[in-house]
């Protein structure tokens, strides 16, 4: 095994920057560098110089971890110098000269996984939670990071493993067909179950899907009830136009907005009302596949007119706000966009989010995991329908070790070196 070295801090200039190396001789390829380590304690810092010959780069802290006891599973030096591009280039070039190989990206985390370190769906996490931008994705990310999927899933196999050993026990004596070591109804049982949690694991990955691209909430209404008056508020800049003039919208407007650590793709929609506008008619139809494809619609009505009632589509969740209280002659409860007055909304928005999430389950957001949990689910409805049909245990053991293999793909208990390239490659360099 190689050892390798990169530069972990993002590119460009900063207070600091962090040079990793991990391999068998990452101990002694630094030590030319630096100060002597071979005898150093794991988990201690040593302040020295970066220098070649006579020549010294840089005044760095070095950090030691040994193997197995670091993130790699390898012996691991971290060096931190100062954030000067020409120290971080030329000290990655030193260490290069001195033995080391140029990490590829994700490597650092791929030797984790390799080394038992961290499991698959795990290293996805550290993905996950590198490209986070919200509290809600770090929350997700950070959950599968520390096993939550893996634990779920892992039990679910240990199930199924019980279960495919006796049936396979049961086939190393099929010349006694009396013999049955695999209780059916036991079986039917637990076929059942995990079913069930499939499902829920699968119908999971909407709202994990939402948490990291951001949910998407249409704002609807009729005409004139202050959409895009309300977009802008929430936003805090003029991203749409406001005009009395009736039909103003043609189109639809995106933004996106921050809640409490939560991502909210705004849709600003064309009025609903009947009109024979072809063009205002095409933004009308938009407004319609908006509300089809949002997970929220806030339907905006002026508190002062009435309106016209528009179908909306069946299981959205929907918020009816009345607006322009501030022109009310009697107390009203609803906002003011236009003075700013949209807590009440953005308290509702937040509600709806997290009413989305079980915040004691597994909530799914790879798309990797989805399709292998949708085949694992068709496999576990094959044992119920051989069951049903008392099918022999030959038929039985083919369908639940294609279970066992969609779920270990998750985790990386059955992947080929393909599928693992393909993930680590999106890694960024030095992680």
């Amino acid at each position: 095994m190689s050892t390798i070295a990169a530069i972990s801090t993002p590119y460009g200039t900063g207070g600091i920057a962090v040079l990793r190396v991990s391999g068998p001789n990452a101990i002694a390829i630094v030590e030319q560098l630096t100060c002597p380590l071979q005898s150093a304690k794991p988990y201690t810092i040593h302040h020295s110089t970066l220098h070649r010959n006579e020549e010294i780069l840089d005044e760095v802290l070095v950090s030691v971890f040994r193997a197995p006891h670091s993130f790699t599973g390898e012996d691991v030096v971290e060096i931190a110098c100062h954030g000067s591009l020409y120290i971080q280039q030329e000290a990655l070039r030193w260490l290069t000269d001195a033995g080391c190989q140029l990490a590829k990206a994700g490597e650092f985390t791929q030797r984790a996984f390799l080394n038992g370190k961290i499991d698959l769906s795990q290293a996805e996490a550290v993905a996950d939670l590198i490209a986070a931008e919200t509290k809600a994705e770090k929350d997700l990310a950070f959950s599968h990071l520390r096993g939550g999927i893996s634990v779920e899933l892992q039990a679910l196999r240990d199930q199924l493993l019980h279960f495919t050993s006796l049936i396979e026990l049961e086939l190393d004596f099929a010349d006694h067909e009396e013999l049955e070591f695999a209780d059916r109804g036991e079986l039917t049982a637990l076929a059942e179950k995990i079913h069930e949690r499939l499902s829920a694991l699968i119908a999971s990955f909407q709202t994990g899907n939402a948490i990291k691209n951001g949910i998407v909430v249409a704002i609807v209404g009729p005409t004139n009830a202050g959409k895009s008056t309300l977009l802008n508020a929430l936003v805090g800049e003029d991203r749409a136009i406001v005009s009395d003039i009736a039909g103003t919208t043609r189109d639809t407007i995106e933004d996106r907005l921050i809640i409490d650590g939560i991502l909210f793709r705004l849709i600003d929609t064309a009025g609903l009302r009947n009109t024979d506008d072809r063009i205002e008619s095409l933004g009308i139809e938009r407004s319609r596949m908006a509300m089809e494809d949002a997970q929220i619609i806030v339907y905006v009505e002026d508190v002062n007119a009435p309106t016209t009632e528009f179908s909306i589509p069946e299981g959205k969740t929907v918020i009816k706000v009345l607006n322009k209280v501030d022109l009310s002659d009697k107390p009203v409860e609803g906002i003011s966009a236009k003075y700013g007055h949209i807590e009440p909304l953005k308290k509702a928005l937040v509600e709806c989010a997290q009413n989305g999430v079980n915040q004691n389950g597994i909530v799914i957001s790879n798309a990797r995991h989805y399709e292998a949990l949708v085949r694992a689910k068709e496999a576990i409805k094959r044992v119920q329908n051989g069951l049903e049909r008392q099918l022999s245990g030959e038929f039985l053991s083919m369908d639940l070790q294609d279970c066992l293999n969609a779920l270990g793909e998750i985790t990386g208990q059955i992947t080929s070196q393909e599928v693992l390239n393909n993930i680590f490659s999106k890694f960024c360099i030095g992680k």
